[in-house]
């Protein structure tokens, strides 16, 4: 089971990457030049509020989870791309 888990993450870690730079625009960015343990906000990436619309948004769309806007769980599965994916995989499984 953990090597399903960790498969699955693997694969959807330079996904989200990749759908973090098209969602926002951030032409100047590859996904390697992401940290997959970064915060995405503040002073990791420096994404914004308003970016975390739109991230939530690609997510709901892409991966079909639903997600409440200002949980502070949301907050947490939004910190970093790791999180971000574990929560998805959680999500999907």
């Amino acid at each position: 089971m953990t090597c399903d888990v960790e498969t699955i993450m693997d694969a959807l870690i330079p996904e989200i990457k990749q759908m973090i730079i098209d969602t926002l625009n951030l032409e100047d960015l590859t996904p390697e030049d992401i940290d997959a343990q970064a915060p995405l906000f503040g002073d990791g990436l420096g994404l914004d509020s308003i970016d975390a619309l739109e991230l939530g948004l690609a997510v709901k769309n892409r991966y079909g989870v639903v997600l409440s806007a200002e949980s502070e769980a949301m907050r947490q599965h939004f910190f970093s791309v790791a999180s971000l994916a574990a929560f998805i995989s959680a999500q999907r499984s």
